[in-house]
């Protein structure tokens, strides 16, 4: 059985025997990879969207149907990229993940090194 992200879930006999159920089979192996990016709060979101369309048009592993780029946390230092793209089958959907994830971190540390995380302390002078 597939799921939304196109996982194959494996369900013994068992239950399609003894309950109803339908049938959303396709015809092809293609699957969603997602990748997670935490960055500081001052990256250019925009210009990080544009940096993975030129990197997804680099490869052969991505199948050109599927690609997103969304701001889908916040965090105390941070804020969470939540990046979707597709490949024809698992294989490649792995490399194509470990691929965009590189290229993009080499993106930041190119051109945005300040938006990489980083820890933040506020040091206030005591009065004696």
């Amino acid at each position: 059985m597939r799921t939304v992200d196109k996982r194959r879930l494996i369900i013994p006999i068992n239950y399609f025997i003894e309950n109803i159920f339908q049938n959303w089979t396709r015809n092809s192996s293609d699957l969603l990879g997602v990748i997670y990016l935490e960055v500081d709060y001052t990256a250019p979101v925009k210009q990080i969207r544009e940096a993975l369309d030129l990197i997804l048009k680099e490869t052969t592993l991505w199948d050109k149907k599927t690609r997103s780029l969304q701001v889908t946390n916040t965090k105390s230092q941070t804020i969470e990229l939540r990046i979707l793209v597709s490949a024809l089958n698992s294989a490649d959907a792995w490399e194509l993940k470990c691929y965009v994830r590189e290229k993009l971190i080499e993106f930041l540390q190119n051109k945005h090194s300040y938006c990489l995380p980083k820890f933040r302390v506020e040091l206030n002078k005591c009065p004696n």
